[in-house]
């Protein structure tokens, strides 16, 4: 076999549609785990240099933030290792594997780790699902106070009294109603809009609720990958289990055909 019938033959064992789907994942997990952890930091010095000069009154956020950032580093080495390991299953279902390796992909052992797959991505999925709108919620908060700034910056609202128009942060329940000051107003408010901190934060927020949507693509694709893989094993081993029964019947008719020759041949 010369070098080129090689290389066609790697070729056609690489799972196209299981690398696609592994490099989406990552991509997805990438942006939503770093621009993630980004954007909450961002937001704690929002929140305490503006809204809540009192640390006892965002104590909890900052716990909960925290905790969330910690989150983040086991979601990304999570997905990460199961990638990986995905992929690998991908590798093992294509055709030039399973010429190698056909024996192995007929066991029970085999099925069973591949329903096992298609339930917890699809696990992974619906919980994701929730991820993908729970990351859209800071976007809205962070959109909200925009299109604030927007407006007060537009010329055609034709306001007389720009320190009437406000943002107040503790409606939403992101720090108690005790908190100090607690809304911003008027010049206060377009201030903010202004710093690097906003506009980098409302910015990573958008990215990771992106992030977000690309993983639950990658899920879904995944999915449907195992599925067809696990299909494709279950017929498999029903194909060899009918293969089998067809060459013991086969031997056993020889079997009695040879007898009978021999009976014919002593008889004679």
């Amino acid at each position: 076999m010369g070098c080129f019938e090689c290389c066609i033959k790697c070729l056609g064992g690489v799972p196209y549609a299981s690398l696609v789907a592994t490099i989406l994942c990552f991509s997805g997990v990438a942006l939503f785990c770093g621009c993630g952890h980004v954007a909450l930091t961002g937001t704690v010095s929002i929140l305490e240099s503006h809204f809540s000069k009192v640390a006892s009154d965002h104590a909890m956020l900052t716990d909960i933030i925290q905790l969330m950032q910690y989150v983040i580093y086991g979601i990304a080495s999570f997905f990460f290792l199961y990638g990986i390991i995905l992929l690998a299953e991908g590798f093992y279902t294509t055709s030039a594997v399973k010429e190698l390796h056909s024996e192995f992909k007929t066991t029970i052992c085999g099925r069973c780790i591949s329903g096992m797959f298609v339930f917890l991505t699809y696990i992974l999925g619906v919980a994701w699902l929730g991820v993908f709108g729970f990351s859209a919620v800071p976007v809205f908060l962070f959109y909200n106070m925009w299109s604030t700034c927007a407006t007060m910056k537009s010329s055609v609202s034709n306001l007389t009294d720009i320190d009437s128009i406000c943002v107040d942060v503790r409606q939403y329940g992101i720090i108690p109603w005790s908190a100090t000051p607690g809304k911003a107003c008027g010049s206060t408010l377009g201030d903010i809009c202004n710093t690097s901190e906003f506009y980098l934060s409302y910015h990573l927020y958008i990215v990771a609720c992106a992030g977000a949507g690309a993983t639950v693509i990658a899920l879904i694709h995944f999915l449907m990958i195992l599925s067809a893989n696990w299909a494709y094993l279950k017929d498999a081993s029903q194909m060899h289990a009918y293969q089998d029964i067809k060459m013991k019947e086969e031997q056993e008719l020889q079997d009695i055909t040879s007898r009978s020759k021999e009976c014919l041949h002593s008889y004679t």
